[in-house]
Formats: C-alpha cells, structure tokens, sequence
C-alpha cells in the first residue's frame, strides 16, 4: 500500500466496486421489470464509479458520495426484507437471498469504510492485512455474482422455437430424457389420477405430482367466480383475446407457499365472450432458478417447470398487461417491450386436456425452459388440445 493512503478508504472503494459489479449481474435477473433492472444498471455504475474515485482520490467530497450512494443501496435493500417499495414495479418485499445479502453486506462496508475515512483521514490498516481484506472482497463478490448467475435463465437454442403468438416450441428443464412413450397423455379429471409407468419418474416423484394434482382439483374451485377473485388482490394480464386469461396475485407470488392450491399465484380462465371457466393453476417459484432441485426434483419429467421470454408487455390501469409476443426479428408490437423471462412456473388442470394435467398452455403460456436436451414431456404437438390455446 502507498504511503499516506488511508487504508480503510482502499478497502472500502474496493466494496463499492464489487456491490456494484454484483448490482449490474442482479439487473439481468430481473429483466421481467424494466424499470428496476434499469434503476440497477445506474446504481451499480455509480457504486463502481465512486468505489474506484476513492481509489484514486480522497478528497471529502468523493469520499462522502461513496458513503451516499452505498448507504442508500443498504438502506433499501434492508427495507424491501420487510416491505414493497410501490412505485417501482417488481421491487417487492422478499427473503434474502445470498447474492443480495453479500451485496448488502459490500455496500455496508464500503459506507462505513468511508464513514471511519471521513472521521479519522489519516487512519491505516497494515499492508498484509488490507491486502487479505481486499482479497476477501473480491472473493465475495465473485461468490455472489456466481450464485447469481443461475437466476438469469438460458432459454435454449432461440432457433427452435417461433416467436409468433400461438406457435412456441420449447425444450425440457432439468430433464433429458426426451418425450415418453407413455407421457404426456390425455387427461380427464374425473377420471382416478394415473401418472404411473412414465420411465426415470421414482415412486416419490410420482406420489408428490398426484397430491399436488389431487389438492388442485379439492381447493383451486374457490377461485371459480372471477368476479370475487380481484377482491383477493388477482387482476387480468389482459390477455383474453387469445382465449385464455391470466389472473396474477403479487401477494402470492411474494409470500413462502409453494404449489399451494390455496395461495395460486396465477389463475387460468377459458374465455367465452363475457363468461369465465377456470381451468388451471399456474404456479410460480418466485427466485428460484429453473433447474432448482426444488422444482426439477418435484415431479421429475412429470412436470413441465418454465419460463416466458417473448412476451411483450404495456402499461395498462391495474398493472402491466400482455400486448402480444415477439416476431421473428425478437421485436415487440408498437408501445411495448419485451423484459425478457421472468420466475419459473407450472400448470395444473382442473379441466379435461389432450397434454396431460401439467401442460403448459400454447402461444402466451407456453414459455421457454432451460436445458437444451430433450423436448418438454407435455408438448404433445401443435394442434388444438383441448386445453392449449393458439
């Protein structure tokens, strides 16, 4: 370390630079929200920028915008453990997860490197051990960003699957054994629940994925009347004109339960002029990668676990709202954008389909999964099933 450099400015710029590089990693997982990820991009450049001025400068003034903008970046991070912040869509209230809590925990300490920077300038930290302490950092940060990264979900070979509305091929997650002779077939559900003789499914997988399908079918009916279920906090995605609309609960989404017919963090309604028939749950792992163990391992090949990534959205009265999927060039209709994917999801019918009780609806709903080995257990072809929509 140079002579007369205060050594807890240099531990703390190098904080501010790895916040920050975990920040821009963290803005391409949350794509789905434009507005956030972007609002991240910028503070995650200024964190690096006022990180590395305070390597290069310790005038009060470039120390104490290193403390700013990091005491910021804490304050808010402590805040939405507990609370939403409203008028930023998608920065909600959730658990910690590592990569933002080392996060949080570099920018803490580059803040309060800074604070002690400011109080005693002349302070120093031994060579060796400021050394090690740098190292530390970096360590952390490259730990986070690499525990990050799985969240920023890969959709494939791009090339396999049409961006026009009501023709999405997709690949299977976390499962490669490619279709089943005896999976995906039609399912009835007033028949008795058979999922049985589906090869590299285990007799755990099989038991989870029946009592998930046999909760749907006891508790999703209290969500039939669509005319009660916004005072419950679901709204329209607005995408009724392809056949099917999407009902979403934020609250649910955010909250701990999981494949939970009582807390479905989406409904499915078949649409017939002004009628709604629920048809489907559409359950999402809300953080969670899509090759999670927690979701590859529930049902096995049984389940089809996917993502969204060429869905165009525009602002609408209650919220963000469907205005069609992307074409061939990836482009979105006029006034809207394309966020990219956003948390894993499955479907659960309720209703009679040709793909089996976990089929993931055609066109809008039929997303893109991870893994490029394989195709998805429920596409079963394109044509009319039943419950898929084109």
């Amino acid at each position: 370390m140079a002579s007369g450099r205060n050594g807890y400015l240099l531990l703390g710029g190098i904080a501010s630079v790895g916040a920050g590089a975990v920040h821009f990693m963290a803005a391409g997982m949350h794509t789905e929200h434009a507005t956030l990820a972007r609002l991240m991009v910028v503070l995650a450049a200024i964190q690096c920028a006022t990180g590395l001025a305070v390597l290069l400068s310790e005038r009060k003034i470039v120390v104490s915008s290193m403390l700013a903008v990091n005491g910021f970046a804490v304050a808010m991070w402590a805040f939405t453990r507990f609370a939403d912040v409203g008028w930023i869509a998608g920065l909600t209230a959730e658990s910690p997860q590592v990569a933002d809590t080392v996060c949080a925990a570099l920018g803490a300490l580059a803040a309060l490197a800074a604070g002690i920077g400011l109080l005693r300038p002349d302070a120093t930290l031994p060579p060796l051990r400021s050394g090690i302490a740098a190292a530390a950092v970096g360590v952390l940060a490259l730990a986070a960003m690499l525990n990050g990264v799985g969240h920023v979900h890969s959709h494939g070979d791009t090339g396999d699957h049409a961006h026009a509305a009501g023709d999405d091929h997709a690949h299977g997650a976390g499962d490669d054994h490619g279709s089943d002779s005896n999976w995906p077939r039609p399912w009835d559900p007033t028949k008795p629940i058979d999922l049985s003789g589906v090869s590299g499914v285990t007799a755990e997988q099989q038991t989870r994925a029946t009592n998930l399908v046999r909760s749907t079918l006891d508790g999703l009916p209290a969500f039939a009347d669509v005319n009660t279920v916004g005072a419950l906090g679901f709204r329209s995605i607005g995408d009724a004109a392809t056949g099917y609309e999407h009902y979403i609960n934020t609250g649910f989404i955010r909250d701990n339960n999981f494949l939970d017919a009582t807390h479905p963090e989406s409904l499915v309604y078949r649409v017939d002029g002004t009628n709604r028939t629920l048809v489907s749950a559409m359950y999402i792992a809300n953080g969670k990668k899509i090759d999670d163990p927690a979701l590859t391992d529930f049902g096995g090949s049984l389940m089809q676990w996917h993502v969204h990534d060429n869905l165009c959205w525009k602002a609408g009265d209650n919220g963000p709202q469907v205005a069609g999927v992307t074409d061939e060039q990836g482009n979105c209709p006029p006034n809207s954008i394309n966020p990219g994917a956003g948390n894993p999801m499955v479907h659960v019918w309720i209703a009679p389909h040709e793909c089996g009780p976990f089929a993931a609806l055609e066109g809008h709903g039929a997303g893109q999964a991870a893994a490029p080995d394989g195709r998805r257990t429920d596409a079963c072809g394109h044509g009319d099933h039943g419950g898929g929509h084109r």
